[in-house]
């Protein structure tokens, strides 16, 4: 894609996986593609409509369980779609957007519920509700900070890797028997994260390492002095919590 083309990022089901003001994270991409003089198109797809299946970005975002199987459902009925989030575009998903992309979920019950099937990865319920900040460090864009709530226990396939590993917070829950605890999955064409804030305003070097992947192109530097002084904030007030052994995993 030329820098000058037009970027389309849609907003998937923002009516079914809103809880969490996750939607943000399209404004955030768009505002700092048009901030360099690149063409954006925000798109919504709610779901009583045809999910379009040439966009540039999709997002999917957080919800409780029965959002959660509810979207699982609409998607499998939308297979091109699902072809175009698995080989074609660049998707974000967060919290149970990151869920109902994988092979299985299990509910609070042991109800397990097949998912789109597009990441290698199942979900199982954990004792207790992860809540609070969390702080990962990923091998491509460095430092991640953001805000999670969820009671899901992420397992990775072998052949998928993490989107980061967890400083503080718990993340995908793996962090036990001695291992590094880890948040999320990377794959060519999907990213997810157990994230809120939304987590791309939060992280602009990750708003920005998605745009140059659909791009193609290496972006100019944007300097938000709010921005920045707000982000080193969290990850100062994250590093106080270590301090005091209030890491989880």
């Amino acid at each position: 894609m030329l820098p000058d083309s037009e970027v389309s990022v849609c907003t998937l089901l923002p009516d079914v996986l809103g809880t969490y003001s996750d939607g943000g994270n399209a404004r955030v991409l768009c505002s700092r593609l048009r901030w360099r003089g690149i063409p954006a198109r925000q798109v919504t797809c709610t779901v009583d409509q045809q999910p379009p299946t040439s966009c540039d970005i999709y997002l999917l975002g957080g919800g409780e369980d029965t959002s959660q199987l509810f979207a699982t459902e609409w998607l499998r009925q939308h297979p091109q779609l699902c072809n175009t989030l698995a080989d074609r575009s660049l998707t974000l998903a967060v919290c149970a957007g990151m869920q109902i992309l994988g092979v299985s979920m299990a509910d609070v019950h042991g109800r397990e519920h097949v998912g789109v099937g597009l990441l290698n990865i199942t979900t199982t319920p954990r004792r207790r509700r992860a809540t609070g900040e969390v702080v990962s460090r990923s091998a491509e864009v460095g430092l991640l900070t953001g805000f999670e709530n969820h009671r899901g226990a992420t397992e990775l396939g072998d052949d998928v890797r993490p989107l980061a590993h967890v400083l503080s917070g718990v993340g995908n829950g793996d962090g036990r028997f001695g291992r590094r605890a880890t948040d999320g999955v990377r794959t060519d064409h999907i990213i997810a994260t157990y994230m809120h804030g939304p987590v791309l305003a939060r992280n602009p070097a990750l708003a920005d390492h998605i745009l140059a992947s659909v791009t193609g192109s290496s972006l100019t530097e944007i300097d938000l002095p709010d921005q920045r002084a707000l982000r080193e904030s969290y990850l100062a007030g994250s590093a106080s919590q270590t301090m005091r052994g209030g890491k989880r995993g």
